[in-house]
């Protein structure tokens, strides 16, 4: 994976997290939760991209 992918990728997150911060009025707790869910998501996604964590389609949720 090219590096400017992912470099967009993380400045992509940054401007979602900094408009959900900014803009939406919602409760702090409801936020910090919305932030925690995005930085996973993100983290996930890099150690994916980067192959630390295998391919995430093999993983399963329920039955």
């Amino acid at each position: 994976m090219p590096l400017i992918h992912v470099v967009i990728v993380l400045v992509v997150a940054g401007v979602i997290l900094w408009l959900i911060n900014t803009y939406l009025p919602m409760d702090a707790k409801i936020k910090s939760i919305l932030n925690i869910v995005i930085v996973i998501a993100v983290v996930l996604w890099l150690l994916s991209a980067f192959g630390v964590l295998g391919s995430l389609s093999n993983i399963r949720i329920g039955r």
